[in-house]
């Protein structure tokens, strides 16, 4: 199971003990708001896509939304998210529990700067009903094959909201 992966391999970074497992669901932003008790904006949400036939994760504050031309201005592609089927082969978590941890060598994780609002934010930690809390250094510093922040997402700005 994915959990265990994401907790061994936290275990080597010493922060295991942080992860934290739920009596309910915390497979989409709203579930994991109400799980953790934060506002949902705070929950940093793993999303998969494909570049160039490889998979890649980006990491966005919940409230954020992708934006098709910011993304193809970094990525030189349209986004295409990857398949329920294609996330579990190729990123090994399932929808509901991607995330930046314990990933296979070739999954590049990109985090976007629509986190950099808050102290600490809650990714998922390899199943649908666990979070772990983790500073935007923490993030970065334990995300697996992190590549850049970067500035993809919609939605999020004060000046944004209509």
């Amino acid at each position: 199971m994915s959990i265990q992966k994401v907790r061994a391999y936290m275990e080597n970074l010493g922060v295991a003990d942080r992860i934290r497992e739920f009596e309910v669901s915390s497979a989409t932003v709203e579930l994991a708001a109400v799980a953790v008790g934060v506002e949902g904006a705070r929950i940093a949400k793993s999303l998969s896509f494909k570049v160039e036939d490889q998979p890649i994760i980006i990491v966005v504050a919940g409230d954020a939304k992708v934006d098709n031309s910011r993304y193809k201005a970094q990525f030189h592609t349209k986004a295409k998210m990857l398949t329920h089927e294609e996330a579990h082969t190729l990123i090994g978590h399932d929808v509901g529990g991607v995330c930046p941890f314990a990933l296979p060598e070739g999954v590049k994780v990109y985090l976007d700067v629509s986190l950099r609002r808050f102290g600490t934010v809650f990714p998922a930690a390899g199943s649908d009903n666990s979070a772990i809390e983790l500073t935007c250094e923490e993030l970065e510093r334990y995300s697996s094959n992190f590549v850049e922040w970067v500035d993809v997402c919609k939605a999020w700005r004060p000046e944004e909201q209509a």
